[in-house]
Order: structure tokens, then sequence, then C-alpha cells
């Protein structure tokens, strides 16, 4: 089990999520939702959709210093607006989504630097 930490409209919520092995078959042809956030890569601290929606509006752009709390982006998702906020203080490394992009739960929206 893995936990993660998702905000949604200003409130925290921890959750485990259980890794699943092995091949299972498909039912669709949709493509698979990107991997769940992690607690970072090499380059930083993942920030992810934490649902289906479409990116109303970006706040920040790679080389901008984000707060704790801070809204990043708008996911709007079955007509409500849903803040992303910055689990950290840090540098904005890199913004993976526009305005306008469709996303699945747990695509990749921004990566944050772990060392700031």
């Amino acid at each position: 089990m893995k936990k993660y930490r998702v905000n949604v409209n200003g409130t925290a919520y921890e959750i485990e999520l259980e890794e699943l092995t092995g091949d299972m078959p498909s039912t669709s042809s949709a493509p698979a939702p990107a991997a769940p956030a992690s607690d970072g890569d090499a380059r930083g601290e993942r920030v992810t959709a934490p649902m289906p929606g479409t990116i109303v509006s970006v706040n920040v752009k790679p080389g901008d210093m984000a707060t704790r709390g801070q809204v990043l982006m708008i996911l709007e998702a079955m007509k409500m607006e849903n803040e992303i906020l910055s689990p950290r203080d840090g540098k904005i490394l890199s913004v993976d989504t526009t305005k306008g992009a469709t996303v699945q739960s747990g695509t990749l929206l921004c990566v944050i630097d772990r060392r700031s």
C-alpha cells in the first residue's frame, strides 16, 4: 500500500492505494490513465490530477516559485471547479498540461523542485 495526500477544493485527504501486479485483461480500447502520484521522481515532487476533468486555468509556469497551498491550476469536473494546490514550497520545474486539456485521474500536471 502507498499513501497519498489529495487536495479537493482546499480539503486535504489521505488515501491508501494498493498497487496490483500482473497483466489484467483490457475491457476497453481507451488509453490507460497515467501512473498515480508518487512521493516524487528524480526531478522533484509530482502533482497529479485527483480526478478526471478539464483544466480551465493554469496559474504557474516553469521557473515560478510556488508556496505550499498556492493554487497551481483549476480542474473542472462535473461542473465544479477544483483547485489544485501546491503540496510544498518550491520552484516549478515543469508544467505538463495546458488550459483546455482533458485529463484523467493520475495525469501528471506539474513537477515541483523538492530541494527548495
